[in-house]
Protein backbone atom coordinates (compact mmCIF):
# COMPACT_ATOMS: atom_id res chain seq x y z
CA UNK A 1 0.00 0.00 0.00
CA UNK A 2 1.50 3.47 -0.76
CA UNK A 3 2.34 6.17 1.64
CA UNK A 4 -0.34 8.36 0.77
CA UNK A 5 -3.25 6.12 0.36
CA UNK A 6 -2.03 4.89 4.01
CA UNK A 7 -2.38 8.82 5.05
CA UNK A 8 -5.85 9.01 3.37
CA UNK A 9 -6.97 5.84 5.78
CA UNK A 10 -5.26 6.92 8.77
CA UNK A 11 -6.21 10.62 8.92
CA UNK A 12 -10.04 10.12 9.15
CA UNK A 13 -9.98 7.24 11.58
CA UNK A 14 -7.87 9.67 13.73
CA UNK A 15 -10.50 11.54 13.12
CA UNK A 16 -13.11 9.55 14.72
CA UNK A 17 -10.98 8.62 17.08
CA UNK A 18 -11.04 12.25 18.35
CA UNK A 19 -14.48 12.76 18.09
CA UNK A 20 -14.97 9.34 20.59
CA UNK A 21 -12.88 10.59 22.88
CA UNK A 22 -14.11 14.01 23.20
CA UNK A 23 -17.61 12.09 23.39
CA UNK A 24 -16.33 9.84 25.93
CA UNK A 25 -14.87 12.95 27.82
CA UNK A 26 -18.17 14.62 27.97
CA UNK A 27 -20.46 11.71 28.97
CA UNK A 28 -17.94 11.28 32.25
CA UNK A 29 -18.36 15.36 32.61
CA UNK A 30 -22.41 14.75 32.54
CA UNK A 31 -22.44 12.20 34.82
CA UNK A 32 -19.74 13.11 37.38
CA UNK A 33 -21.86 16.90 37.57
CA UNK A 34 -24.62 15.40 39.82
CA UNK A 35 -25.93 16.43 43.10
CA UNK A 36 -24.00 14.69 45.89
CA UNK A 37 -26.34 13.89 49.28
CA UNK A 38 -25.46 16.49 52.33
CA UNK A 39 -24.26 14.04 54.79
CA UNK A 40 -24.36 16.22 57.52
CA UNK A 41 -27.76 16.78 57.06
CA UNK A 42 -28.64 13.32 56.48
CA UNK A 43 -27.17 12.00 59.49
CA UNK A 44 -28.88 14.80 61.74
CA UNK A 45 -32.53 13.87 60.71
CA UNK A 46 -34.00 11.72 63.14
CA UNK A 47 -37.83 10.58 62.44
CA UNK A 48 -39.92 10.11 65.48
CA UNK A 49 -40.94 7.09 65.30
CA UNK A 50 -39.45 3.44 65.35
CA UNK A 51 -37.76 2.13 61.85
CA UNK A 52 -35.06 -0.27 60.99
CA UNK A 53 -32.80 0.53 58.03
CA UNK A 54 -31.23 -2.31 56.00
CA UNK A 55 -28.68 -1.87 52.95
CA UNK A 56 -27.62 -3.79 50.84
CA UNK A 57 -26.05 -4.28 47.30
CA UNK A 58 -29.11 -2.55 45.46
CA UNK A 59 -30.30 0.21 47.90
CA UNK A 60 -32.01 0.30 51.42
CA UNK A 61 -35.01 -0.36 52.86
CA UNK A 62 -36.57 1.37 55.53
CA UNK A 63 -38.94 -0.71 57.63
CA UNK A 64 -41.67 0.13 60.30
CA UNK A 65 -43.37 -2.22 62.80
CA UNK A 66 -46.40 -4.03 60.65
CA UNK A 67 -46.74 -2.25 57.61
CA UNK A 68 -49.42 -3.17 55.10
CA UNK A 69 -48.09 -0.59 52.84
CA UNK A 70 -45.26 0.04 51.00
CA UNK A 71 -43.59 2.42 48.66
CA UNK A 72 -40.59 1.83 46.09
CA UNK A 73 -38.89 5.33 45.29
CA UNK A 74 -36.80 6.07 42.56
CA UNK A 75 -34.27 9.07 43.19
CA UNK A 76 -34.18 12.24 41.02
CA UNK A 77 -32.03 12.46 37.88
CA UNK A 78 -28.23 12.75 39.28
CA UNK A 79 -28.87 13.19 42.54
CA UNK A 80 -27.19 10.50 44.99
CA UNK A 81 -29.79 7.89 46.19
CA UNK A 82 -28.97 8.45 49.80
CA UNK A 83 -30.39 12.39 49.61
CA UNK A 84 -33.54 10.53 50.01
CA UNK A 85 -32.88 8.71 53.41
CA UNK A 86 -34.69 11.35 55.24
CA UNK A 87 -37.58 11.30 53.64
CA UNK A 88 -37.85 7.57 53.67
CA UNK A 89 -37.20 7.53 57.12
CA UNK A 90 -40.25 10.07 57.87
CA UNK A 91 -42.54 7.98 55.59
CA UNK A 92 -41.37 4.80 57.43
CA UNK A 93 -41.85 6.25 60.87
CA UNK A 94 -45.26 7.21 59.59
CA UNK A 95 -46.32 3.46 58.66
CA UNK A 96 -45.37 3.16 55.38
CA UNK A 97 -42.60 0.30 54.26
CA UNK A 98 -39.68 2.21 51.75
CA UNK A 99 -37.65 1.05 49.66
CA UNK A 100 -35.16 3.29 47.68
CA UNK A 101 -33.25 1.73 44.91
CA UNK A 102 -29.74 2.81 43.97
CA UNK A 103 -29.49 3.91 40.24
CA UNK A 104 -26.75 3.37 37.95
CA UNK A 105 -25.35 7.16 37.64
CA UNK A 106 -28.20 8.09 39.70
CA UNK A 107 -30.43 8.03 36.68
CA UNK A 108 -33.21 6.04 36.79
CA UNK A 109 -33.69 6.42 33.28
CA UNK A 110 -31.00 3.33 32.87
CA UNK A 111 -32.72 1.18 35.00
CA UNK A 112 -35.98 1.52 34.88
CA UNK A 113 -36.92 -1.93 36.27
CA UNK A 114 -35.42 -1.67 39.43
CA UNK A 115 -38.74 -2.35 41.25
CA UNK A 116 -38.12 -5.57 39.84
CA UNK A 117 -39.01 -8.38 42.59
CA UNK A 118 -39.04 -5.84 45.35
CA UNK A 119 -42.59 -6.58 46.27
CA UNK A 120 -42.01 -10.10 46.42
CA UNK A 121 -39.79 -9.59 49.92
CA UNK A 122 -42.16 -8.57 51.71
CA UNK A 123 -45.28 -10.94 51.49
CA UNK A 124 -46.76 -9.53 54.24
CA UNK A 125 -47.69 -5.92 52.64
CA UNK A 126 -50.45 -5.39 51.41
CA UNK A 127 -50.82 -2.88 49.39
CA UNK A 128 -47.65 -1.35 47.08
CA UNK A 129 -46.99 1.88 45.72
CA UNK A 130 -43.96 3.14 43.40
CA UNK A 131 -42.63 6.57 42.63
CA UNK A 132 -40.42 9.20 42.90
CA UNK A 133 -38.57 12.47 43.01
CA UNK A 134 -38.48 14.68 39.19
CA UNK A 135 -36.86 12.35 36.83
CA UNK A 136 -37.24 9.57 39.03
CA UNK A 137 -41.15 10.19 39.21
CA UNK A 138 -41.39 9.78 35.74
CA UNK A 139 -39.39 6.53 35.39
CA UNK A 140 -41.60 4.88 38.08
CA UNK A 141 -44.69 5.71 36.38
CA UNK A 142 -43.29 4.57 32.85
CA UNK A 143 -42.65 0.61 35.07
CA UNK A 144 -45.85 1.39 36.48
CA UNK A 145 -47.22 1.76 33.04
CA UNK A 146 -46.39 -1.75 32.16
CA UNK A 147 -46.75 -3.71 35.92
CA UNK A 148 -50.54 -2.02 37.19
CA UNK A 149 -51.43 -5.13 38.49
CA UNK A 150 -48.92 -4.63 40.82
CA UNK A 151 -49.54 -1.70 42.29
CA UNK A 152 -52.37 0.34 44.44
CA UNK A 153 -51.18 3.63 43.01
CA UNK A 154 -48.48 6.26 42.32
CA UNK A 155 -46.51 9.11 44.10
CA UNK A 156 -44.81 11.77 42.09
CA UNK A 157 -42.99 14.52 43.83
CA UNK A 158 -42.08 17.60 41.18
CA UNK A 159 -42.87 15.11 38.36
CA UNK A 160 -45.45 14.23 36.02
CA UNK A 161 -46.14 10.75 34.09
CA UNK A 162 -45.34 10.55 30.56
CA UNK A 163 -46.58 7.09 30.58
CA UNK A 164 -50.74 7.16 29.93
CA UNK A 165 -52.38 5.81 33.55
CA UNK A 166 -55.82 7.61 32.79
CA UNK A 167 -57.62 4.09 31.93
CA UNK A 168 -55.87 2.93 35.42
CA UNK A 169 -57.59 2.70 38.80
CA UNK A 170 -54.64 3.67 40.07
CA UNK A 171 -54.60 6.49 43.32
CA UNK A 172 -52.39 8.90 42.54
CA UNK A 173 -50.56 11.56 44.27
CA UNK A 174 -48.99 14.43 43.03
CA UNK A 175 -47.15 16.86 45.25
CA UNK A 176 -44.57 20.12 43.87
CA UNK A 177 -43.02 22.92 45.92
CA UNK A 178 -44.62 26.57 44.82
CA UNK A 179 -41.56 27.77 44.52
CA UNK A 180 -40.30 24.91 42.07
CA UNK A 181 -37.71 26.35 39.69
CA UNK A 182 -36.80 23.14 37.93
CA UNK A 183 -39.99 21.35 36.88
CA UNK A 184 -41.48 22.18 33.53
CA UNK A 185 -44.98 23.74 34.56
CA UNK A 186 -45.84 23.30 30.88
CA UNK A 187 -45.09 19.53 30.44
CA UNK A 188 -46.56 18.94 33.60
CA UNK A 189 -50.00 20.51 32.92
CA UNK A 190 -49.61 18.99 29.49
CA UNK A 191 -49.45 15.07 31.29
CA UNK A 192 -52.09 15.79 34.03
CA UNK A 193 -53.89 14.24 30.91
CA UNK A 194 -52.12 10.70 31.63
CA UNK A 195 -53.50 10.33 35.26
CA UNK A 196 -56.36 8.56 36.12
CA UNK A 197 -59.17 11.79 36.67
CA UNK A 198 -59.63 11.45 40.12
CA UNK A 199 -55.86 12.08 40.83
CA UNK A 200 -54.96 14.01 43.81
CA UNK A 201 -52.72 17.42 43.86
CA UNK A 202 -50.71 18.88 46.60
CA UNK A 203 -49.06 22.26 46.26
CA UNK A 204 -46.62 22.79 49.53
CA UNK A 205 -46.29 26.44 49.95
CA UNK A 206 -42.88 27.58 50.12
CA UNK A 207 -41.26 24.69 48.53
CA UNK A 208 -39.00 24.13 45.84
CA UNK A 209 -37.46 21.50 43.57
CA UNK A 210 -34.72 20.61 45.90
CA UNK A 211 -36.82 20.48 48.97
CA UNK A 212 -37.69 16.97 48.91
CA UNK A 213 -34.10 15.23 49.88
CA UNK A 214 -31.23 16.52 51.10
CA UNK A 215 -28.42 17.20 48.55
CA UNK A 216 -28.50 21.22 48.64
CA UNK A 217 -28.87 23.99 45.99
CA UNK A 218 -29.96 22.65 42.40
CA UNK A 219 -29.54 24.77 39.62
CA UNK A 220 -32.28 27.13 38.40
CA UNK A 221 -34.25 26.51 41.60
CA UNK A 222 -36.45 28.90 43.59
CA UNK A 223 -35.99 30.04 46.54
CA UNK A 224 -37.86 28.10 49.19
CA UNK A 225 -39.15 29.36 52.61
CA UNK A 226 -39.85 26.00 54.06
CA UNK A 227 -36.75 24.68 55.19
CA UNK A 228 -36.09 21.10 53.75
CA UNK A 229 -36.63 18.69 57.13
CA UNK A 230 -40.10 21.01 57.01
CA UNK A 231 -40.65 20.37 53.68
CA UNK A 232 -39.86 16.55 53.60
CA UNK A 233 -42.16 16.09 56.99
CA UNK A 234 -45.12 18.12 54.97
CA UNK A 235 -44.44 15.54 52.59
CA UNK A 236 -44.27 12.47 54.87
CA UNK A 237 -47.82 13.90 56.68
CA UNK A 238 -49.85 14.58 52.76
CA UNK A 239 -48.48 10.57 52.07
CA UNK A 240 -49.67 9.49 54.94
CA UNK A 241 -53.00 11.73 55.02
CA UNK A 242 -53.38 10.31 51.18
CA UNK A 243 -53.35 6.61 52.24
CA UNK A 244 -55.51 6.55 55.20
CA UNK A 245 -58.02 8.17 52.98
CA UNK A 246 -57.62 5.13 50.42
CA UNK A 247 -57.90 2.78 53.47
CA UNK A 248 -54.17 2.07 52.89
CA UNK A 249 -52.68 2.57 56.21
Amino acid sequence: MSRSKKRRILVPLVGILLVLTLLLVAVFVYLGSGYKADAAAVEAFVPEGAVTVTQGEDGMAFLPQDPKTGLIFYPGGKVEFTAYVPLMKALAARGVLCVLPEMPFDLAVLDINAADGICALYPAVEHWYIGGHSLGGSMAAAYLEKHPQDFAGLLLLASYSTADLSGTELSVLSIYGSEDGVMDRENYAENKANLPADFTECVLEGGNHAGFGMYGVQKGDGIATLTQERQILLTADRFAAFLTEKGHL
